[in-house]
């Protein structure tokens, strides 16, 4: 169920990005996503957030922050690396009453172990946790940013110190498909059992490329992760690695030769 706040009004998504002068930075990757239908339809896709403790990678100019908002979080922790970004988020800040939690930083450093309280702490068996990780991702972030948050998954550390944490991302449509592939694919990949051993893992929609601003070159994927109780693999997160790396180093009608190379 939806809650009934709703933010006061404010200047439109557009109206930020032109009263902070911003504009997405190609060596960071950066596109824009000004459409609120869809970025309150990736939040839906995270589920119910009613009294949650959500973080948000990446907000820049905080379309997806106002749909958390919406949405009826608790507690909005956002970290953002661009210092441009900052002064309208803290514009969210105030209209939400402070319930955004400002972090001036780098998602792949961040001790997201310490992010929230401890009360919120579930057993790993138990339900999920109300806690969140949502993002619209950076490209060139992306994929070394699971890889971190899969090992951390299956360490129990990083976000997952308070059970199955649940993450809802964008990535770039092939990197989706690679993350969501079934094993009879061709597009079966490392990625894709790296995260499906250890995840349920589901490619929520597709957004067009001409949604964002600057246009990417490729349309994006929203991918929801459900950490499993029971990995579907019981070995250690290297070793899965190591294994699954060299499987996948030869082409398809030869990864056998990968088995045979691996030095135990």
């Amino acid at each position: 169920m939806m809650s009934l706040y709703r933010l006061p009004p404010l200047p439109t998504i557009r109206e930020i990005i032109k009263l902070y002068n911003l504009r997405a930075e190609k060596q960071l990757s950066q596109n824009f996503l000004l459409d609120l239908k869809l970025t309150d339809k990736i939040v839906r896709k995270a589920g119910n957030l009613q009294n949650a403790h959500v973080c948000e990678v990446g907000p820049g100019p905080g379309g997806i922050t106002r749909a958390i908002l919406n949405s009826g979080a608790e507690e909005l922790l956002v970290v953002e690396k661009d210092t441009r970004f900052l002064p309208g988020l803290k514009l969210l800040n105030e209209a939400s009453m402070g319930k955004v939690r400002i972090v001036h930083g780098d998602i792949l450093t961040y001790r997201m172990d310490k992010a929230f309280p401890r009360h919120l702490q579930k057993a790993w068996s138990d339900d999920p946790p109300n806690v969140h990780i949502i993002g619209n991702l950076p490209f060139n972030v992306s994929t070394p940013l699971i890889i971190k948050w899969l090992e951390e998954m299956a360490n129990r550390t990083g976000p997952f110190v308070y059970g199955r944490t649940r993450m809802t991302l964008t990535f770039q449509h092939e990197v989706a498909e690679r993350l969501t592939a079934p094993t009879s694919s061709k597009q079966r990949s490392r990625l894709s059992i790296m995260a499906q051993y250890l995840c349920q893992v589901k490619h929520c929609f597709s957004i067009p490329g001409r949604a964002f601003v600057p246009k990417p070159e490729v349309d994006v994927g929203v991918v929801h992760f459900s950490p499993l109780i029971e990995p579907k693999i019981d070995q250690p997160f290297k070793l899965v690695e190591k294994v699954v790396r060299n499987v996948f180093q030869f082409r398809r009608k030869y990864c056998y030769k990968g088995i045979s190379i691996i030095e135990w």
